[in-house]
């Protein structure tokens, strides 16, 4: 059988796969999907997809290169346990790290290290705005993922919208931006892109067709550079109603969109689809 031409590249957090509070379990009870726990963390159930998706999941695995694009760390990506076939190729650390067989390119890292060095304020500088501006009333937790970028995590309620806007100016002048998703406030440098690395995925296995999905500003970029796109009706990129000639905005929320998000990929790859 000849290799797959299709390349699926997929955020995962509120994209495909969702924690307890981001389900969006609308409809009654008694009609609620079957859902299946794709990642367990610290022995609790942490991360779900409906049966449906997973079943989607499997045979897109089947028929196209499937590379799931995280901002996740390595170590956070590694807990997840997604249906069907273990991809060849995953993207964390939003491009900081190419994945191949589960094992990061060295040579890939240390190029992208290398222009983030050229292009941008160093990350000391960044954190320590955030450690002198951040009130602990409302953050939780100040963190630093594979020395690329900087996230805090927060009570969302308590969180000042000025701030956050306030963060996004001063981090654009220096080469970073700023993405609020759920909990979490992320500042990451511009360079640091999901997109640069799904170009190089696919220019390694001569994909002739990229398909992308995403719900965050970070995921953005990534979906500009696919051939064709779907974002969820949630999410940073919704908010905005953000959109693109070839991107389609779904209606569906919640894990409902993950499921959708999967039959518009596996309907794609069919043959005669393109």
């Amino acid at each position: 059988m000849s290799a797959p031409k299709v390349l699926v590249a997929s955020d995962l957090d509120r994209t495909l796969i969702y924690s307890s509070a981001a389900l969006a379990l609308t409809m009654p009870d008694a009609r609620a999907p079957r859902l299946l726990c794709v990642e367990v963390h610290e022995a609790r159930p942490l991360s779900y997809m409906t049966e449906t998706a997973a079943a989607l999941l499997t045979e897109l695995g089947d028929t196209a290169h499937f590379v799931p694009t995280t901002t996740r760390t390595r170590k956070q990506y590694q807990r997840i346990n997604l249906p069907g076939p273990a991809p060849e190729y995953a993207i964390c650390a939003n491009g900081g790290h190419l994945l191949v067989d589960g094992v990061s390119d060295p040579d890939w890292h240390a190029a992208v290290t290398a222009r983030l060095a050229d292009e941008c304020a160093p990350l000391a500088e960044v954190r320590d705005h955030l450690a002198a501006t951040a009130d602990p009333a409302w953050v939780r937790k100040h963190r630093v993922a594979e020395d690329l970028f900087a996230y805090l995590v927060v009570e969302r309620e308590l969180l000042p919208e000025e701030w956050v806007k306030e963060l996004a100016v001063w981090a654009e002048s220096r080469g970073w931006t700023v993405s609020l998703q759920g909990r979490k406030i992320y500042a990451v440098p511009k360079p640091l892109t999901k997109s640069a690395a799904v170009r190089e995925v696919a220019r390694r296995t001569g994909a002739l067709l990229t398909l992308a999905a995403g719900d965050s500003l970070l995921d953005a970029d990534l979906l500009l550079a696919a051939d064709r796109g779907w974002r969820p009706g949630h999410g940073e990129l919704a908010e905005g109603d953000w959109t693109a000639p070839a991107i389609t905005a779904l209606p569906e929320r919640g894990v409902a969109a993950g499921e959708r998000i999967l039959r518009e990929f596996t309907h794609a790859c069919r043959p005669g689809a393109v």
